[in-house]
């Protein structure tokens, strides 16, 4: 059973950017691609913990801000030939809304930063 959380709406989130959103003590970054698609990470580099939020997002990836390690979007991993792995949130799109799902979240409003 899926908790879906809205967390805004697609427009808080420019083309080829991200935002993040604190669900207790986890931070999560939403990135939205240049052809409107969403992806939602753990807003932590795994090299070396830089916010992902701040990274530059390219096609379906995202370069961390720190020492550029590149992150698939699709699946968390790094792209080798770096090493690491970052967690992953199910997310989608109602109408203009984005919503996360975050388990134990239900009834919760969270808001994109």
């Amino acid at each position: 059973m899926n908790d879906w959380v809205d967390i805004g709406v697609i427009g808080d989130i420019p083309r080829l950017g991200a935002r993040a959103v604190r669900a207790a003590e986890t931070k999560i970054a939403v990135f939205r691609t240049d052809d409107d698609r969403l992806f939602a990470l753990e807003d932590k580099c795994p090299h070396r913990s830089g916010p992902l939020s701040q990274g530059i997002v390219h096609g379906c990836r995202v370069t961390c801000p720190l020492h550029n390690l590149v992150i698939d979007l699709q699946s968390g991993e790094a792209v080798a030939p770096d090493e690491g792995r970052v967690g992953r949130f199910d997310v989608r799109l109602v109408g203009d809304r984005i919503q996360l799902d975050l388990p134990g979240a239900r009834g919760r409003h969270l808001e994109l930063a």
